[in-house]
């Protein structure tokens, strides 16, 4: 299984000044390390950048960010050109959705994820077999593994 996460749980998983939610996203990130494969996007990775150095709280140096980075490139990072960026408008035409959260559905679809791991979506939503779960919801209905 492929398990797509979105910057906003990664964000949380360094976020101390959310800590249930901090807690929430560490346990779901851990919860898939060593038994499913896990993507990300480029745009998951300037996200966490920009908003762990600029606009959490307790904002982390850049050794901190550069650590984490680290790590998050070992998983599948997904990249953009310009057809994913016309197959986003696409999709964010058809579903709706926000610019932002288009770019990140149509890497998690190139991606071949089942699984995109956000709160910008609604959890249980479908797109093809790929579906939503938001893991800071009530954890009876978040599981989808």
């Amino acid at each position: 299984m492929i398990v797509f996460f979105d910057s906003n749980v990664l964000i949380y998983t360094v976020d101390d000044a959310e800590p249930l939610k901090q807690q929430l996203a560490i346990t779901r990130l851990a919860s898939v390390l060593g038994t499913h494969r896990i993507a990300l996007s480029t745009q998951v990775l300037q996200e966490f950048v920009n908003v762990t150095t600029r606009k959490l709280k307790n904002r982390l140096s850049l050794s901190e960010v550069s650590e984490h980075l680290a790590n998050f490139c070992q998983f599948e990072v997904v990249g953009s050109h310009a057809s994913s960026v016309q197959a986003a408008l696409h999709l964010m035409q058809q579903h709706q959705t926000r610019w932002w959260d288009a770019l990140i559905l149509e890497a998690a679809l190139r991606a071949d994820a089942d699984l995109l791991v956000s709160e910008d979506f609604a959890h249980g939503q479908r797109f093809g077999k790929l579906v939503v779960e938001n893991p800071f919801l009530d954890s009876q209905f978040n599981r989808a593994l």
